[in-house]
């Protein structure tokens, strides 16, 4: 009969077997270059449902570097990089015109830099009951998106 496991599951790994060198038995030899790569595979695939880390030091290091999270550091309290969806993207390209959409108001430019930030985050204004007369938005005039607000706004259509 065969043993039964003292507490909890007992698991073996079922690794591929080693050819031997040179017709002698399995442990009388180191085993040959070629064979010892054939143990690991690459990222995507797993052996028994487990990853073989490389041997490599370099392919190591860059697995480790692949696997570290996209933040903007401890200084900016670890914020991710979000995905950037087409509507996002809309929104940013807009807010990097906004200088063409007021021409009484001018803008600081924000760079030379055309390409789309990689940081940002997108909050939502909540007005206080004071500024429920002065410059809060109806419902009809709310809209999902910037671009949206901006194309249903009268204002700036008389102007452009």
């Amino acid at each position: 009969m065969a043993e039964a496991a003292p507490i909890g599951l007992s698991w073996a790994p079922k690794l591929p077997s080693l050819p031997t060198t040179s017709g002698g038995t399995k442990g009388s030899g180191p085993i040959p270059r070629s064979s010892q790569e054939s143990l690991y595979k690459p990222g995507s695939q797993l052996v028994d449902g487990l990853f073989v880390p490389p041997r490599d030091p370099r392919k190591a290091n860059k697995l480790a570097r692949k696997n570290v999270k996209d933040t903007t550091g401890k200084g900016w309290f670890d914020m991710p990089a979000p995905t950037i969806t087409p509507e996002l993207k809309k929104d940013l390209e807009i807010l990097q015109l906004r200088h063409v959409m007021d021409p009484k108001r001018h803008f600081k430019r924000s760079g030379k830099s055309k390409a789309l930030p990689k940081y940002f985050q997108v909050g939502t204004v909540i007005e206080p009951a004071s500024e429920f007369f002065s410059s809060r938005l109806t419902k009809r005039e709310r809209k999902t998106t910037l671009v949206d607000e901006l194309l249903s706004d009268q204002q700036l259509k008389n102007y452009r």
